[in-house]
């Protein structure tokens, strides 16, 4: 071979060479020549390359469906609802277990209120008074999916229509559940006032297959501020029970008092609070059972207030049936949204509510 033709060869070793070496291979190259001091530095631009990008979705993270607040027990959140029917006459005050439950109905009844205690996070051990339920119970509670539903019980009529729902029957009239419940007579308070049972007693009497209750309310993130104009609270005419809501900015909760006296738990002997509270303005038709029973109507729509954190949204309740949550828009028909943490719902008449 001549030298031409050698130098060919060389020349197409060295291009194949450095065609085939890798990225890393080449920075090396390029460094060493660098060091030899070589007056000519031959500058090698790697091809672009296109990289897949990852992005990473942060998972939703498990709550309470009552509360909106992070699971911190699978069993307990896996547990169904359990409904307490608490007297609240001023006899049977201060109440045990009012101050645990995930979410509070007050109904009017024949003398002023009556609680419809929702319990699910948390228990009360011992819960009561106990007293008896409504035929509104029924149509209220009907979206906490086949809820327990522990009383005292009631007239034939209204033992009619709890015993033909789809609740699980905890009443003290039932021999059977009156010994499961663990139902029991305070020898501190007078009858009728006097009722009490545990609820960790209870939630085992709920059967085979039962499952937790569904959302009820829709909440904002926890790092969010609440939308609406600021209020202290509200007062409330309660068929002459006055109620009075006060916001404690300290605690990011409302407190609540009787006619300016507060309104006190007797397990913990603090007074009774709660992250939201709703006022729910509805209609009052005679009951079927009785005629001298109120009976709220919430199937329907009407007016609502939310007090959270510290402020007022104004917007509408509705509801198309009983097994449905009770949903909570503003005038555009978005959803309102509550403070992670326990809620209040007061089934108001119209006109008897005074933002303060």
């Amino acid at each position: 071979m001549n030298r031409t033709l050698r130098t060919l060869a060389l020349i197409a070793l060295l291009a194949t060479a450095a065609c085939g070496g890798s990225d890393e291979s080449s920075d090396t190259t390029a460094a060493s020549s660098t060091s030899t001091g070589s007056t000519e530095l031959a500058t090698t631009t790697a091809p672009p390359t296109t990289e897949a990008v990852t992005t990473t979705t942060m998972a939703p993270v498990p709550v309470y469906p009552l509360t909106g607040l992070p699971i911190t027990d699978g069993a307990i959140a896996a547990r169904p609802a359990l409904v307490v029917k608490i007297d609240n006459n001023k006899a049977a005050r201060p109440q045990s277990g009012l101050i645990t439950a995930d979410i509070v109905f007050e109904e009017i009844v024949e003398v002023q209120t009556r609680f419809a205690a929702v319990f699910h996070s948390q228990g009360a051990d011992p819960v009561g008074p106990i007293r008896s339920g409504r035929t509104q119970d029924v149509q209220l509670l009907g979206s906490f999916n086949r809820p327990l539903f522990l009383w005292s019980g009631g007239n034939p009529a209204v033992t009619r229509d709890i015993r033909g729902s789809d609740f699980v029957n905890l009443s003290a009239q039932d021999g059977a559940s009156y010994r499961g419940a663990g139902f029991f007579r305070s020898d501190q308070r007078d009858a009728p006032h006097d009722l009490y049972a545990s609820t960790t007693s209870a939630w085992t009497l709920a059967p085979a297959g039962a499952t937790a209750p569904p959302q009820q309310f829709q909440y904002r993130p926890a790092d969010a501020s609440p939308l609406g104009d600021t209020a202290a609270g509200a007062d409330l005419n309660m068929d002459g029970l006055a109620i009075e809501w006060r916001y404690d900015a300290a605690s990011g909760s409302y407190l609540r008092s009787n006619g300016g006296t507060p309104h006190n738990d007797a397990l913990t002997g603090t007074q009774i609070n709660t992250q939201n509270v709703i006022v729910m303005v509805v209609d009052y038709q005679p009951s079927p059972a009785d005629a001298n029973s109120p009976e709220a109507q919430t199937i329907g729509s009407g007016e609502a207030l939310i007090f959270t954190g510290g402020t007022l949204q104004r917007g509408m309740w509705s509801r198309t049936d009983r097994l449905s949550p009770i949903s909570f828009t503003d005038g555009a028909g978005n959803p309102l949204l509550l403070t992670p943490g326990r809620t209040w719902v007061e089934l108001a008449r119209v006109n008897t509510t005074t933002i303060v």
